[in-house]
């Protein structure tokens, strides 16, 4: 039964960084195509290419990459009783924060298809650190596990 577990732990730790890669570099580039989407005239087929760029991103790597962290991230957490963890708050805190930012992200790209662009290149450039922010404290958290 220990060996079975161990294999189990073995493949949701292996899936679950899988996924983070993909989530991870889907998120710095969403906000770069969002710059490069701004930078495009209006109505112009150059917009409507980034348009479905974006689209394709979230809609087939970035989201069901999250999912898939997601579901297998508490299947880690449940097989490890991570719970009792005061580092995995920490790093749950973090990913959940993650995960409104990648929703806000789906939003502003929504409001850009519809010809709307509230925010400025340099604040979206500047907003392009946020995952890389987060993966270092999550990486930290995991790896040194501070508390």
């Amino acid at each position: 039964m220990e060996s079975a577990l161990s294999l189990t732990y073995a493949w949701l730790k292996a899936g679950h960084v899988i996924f983070v890669i993909f989530w991870i570099a889907g998120m710095f580039m969403l906000p770069r195509y969002y710059v490069y989407h701004q930078e495009s005239a209006p109505g112009s087929d150059e917009e409507k290419r980034w348009i479905d760029r974006e689209t394709k991103l979230r809609k087939i790597i970035i989201t069901p990459a999250m999912i898939l962290v997601w579901v297998l991230g508490l299947s880690l957490a449940w097989t490890t009783g991570a719970w009792q963890e005061g580092w995995f708050h920490a790093k749950f805190a973090i990913v959940v924060a993650l995960s409104g930012y990648h929703g806000w992200l789906v939003g502003y790209g929504r409001k850009l298809a519809a010809g709307q662009r509230p925010l400025s290149g340099k604040s979206l450039r500047i907003m392009n650190e946020i995952p890389g922010l987060a993966t270092v404290l999550i990486v930290i958290l995991v790896i040194v596990k501070p508390f």
